[in-house]
């Protein structure tokens, strides 16, 4: 397991270690069409679709169902890159029926209007709260430029989707694949549009940004709290709602599917460690930029690289001090 890329710093009593990567795997190439064939699944594919110019970040699910489903669709700078693995799997633009979002974030949603005028029969499905966000991205838009600086060049401005396009979910809903279903679950500890699927054909969760972010080059588990709308408790709910669910496999939003084993538990372990460290930093230092540059300096860029590594990790610790602010007042 580890914490957000952060390498141990040996002159801080308060540095968490991190253990060195217990497995190591073929890394998976942008635009590689991977089958997914762990557990018992069946139907399910997903894409690397290079998000930030990494690999194995943003993967986008292909379910080529009785009424083949798109779950999430990257941003809008990548859904090229999706038709083609449509392709690849055997689903022309005209058949896909499903695009669902598991949020309106732009490296879930972005691509949603670009792939809903590519595939003209497809429904998107959203919660409720994030459809105006479909339908005028524009405030989204200039929201994401704000929290994500210069890494903007990565997403491709979005496009609206028509209103009469999309349906809106809430929780306990169901969206009827024929041979498979998503049963949608609110999961608002990330953002409060967030939802997860799970799929009871293949015992499968898709877990969007609430279970954390898996590295499969590592097998190791590391922590997402980007600002506005990330609190702890409810993050927390949100894995112990999919821990309840007990399912065989876990699609994460950021990266790939795995058999569940250990990997909620612990996701539950590193994500109030995470929090503590950055309050505790925030309480010594008295000052939120320079909590924010000590944790960038020490950010682990092996994983996707010097630049996006510390961009995350900017993202990370403003996330927490947001939501430190919120739960003191």
């Amino acid at each position: 397991m580890a914490l957000p890329f952060l390498l141990p710093d040996c002159h801080d009593s308060h540095s968490i270690t991190v253990l060195p990567p217990p497995v190591t795997r073929t890394c998976m190439g942008i635009g590689d069409v991977h089958e997914v064939t762990v557990g018992d699944c069946i139907d399910v594919h997903y894409v690397d679709v290079g998000m930030y110019g990494v690999a194995e970040y943003g993967p986008v699910y292909i379910i080529d169902a009785e009424r083949p489903a798109l779950v999430d669709t990257g941003t809008g700078a990548r859904h090229e890159t999706i038709l083609s693995a449509m392709e690849s799997v055997g689903i022309a633009p005209e058949d896909l029926e499903v695009i669902a979002a598991t949020h309106v974030h732009l490296d879930h949603a972005g691509g949603a209007g670009y792939l809903a005028e590519d595939c003209p029969n497809a429904t998107v499905y959203v919660h409720e709260s994030g459809k105006r966000h479909l339908v005028d991205p524009e405030r989204l838009w200039e929201g994401t430029k704000h929290a994500v600086g210069d890494q903007i060049e990565f997403y491709g401005k979005p496009i609206p989707v028509a209103e009469d396009r999309i349906e809106t979910l809430t929780d306990g809903d169901v969206i009827d694949l024929g041979d498979h279903s998503l049963e949608t679950l609110h999961a608002p500890g990330h953002a409060p549009h967030q939802v997860v699927f799970y799929d009871p054909a293949i015992d499968g969760v898709f877990t969007a940004d609430a279970a954390g972010i898996y590295n499969p080059s590592t097998d190791e588990m590391h922590v997402t709290t980007p600002p506005v709308n990330f609190t702890l408790d409810q993050a927390l709910d949100d894995v112990a709602m999919i821990q309840d669910l007990d399912p065989d496999i876990l699609m994460f939003g950021h990266f790939g599917a795995v058999e569940t084993g250990d990997k909620l538990e612990t996701y539950t372990e590193i994500l109030p460690e995470w929090v503590a460290e950055v309050e505790r930093k925030r309480e010594e230092l008295d000052d939120d930029e320079a909590v924010i540059d000590y944790f960038v300096e020490r950010a682990d860029t092996d994983t996707w690289g010097e630049r996006k590594g510390r961009a995350e990790m900017r993202l990370n610790v403003r996330g927490v001090l947001v939501a430190l602010d919120n739960r003191d007042e």
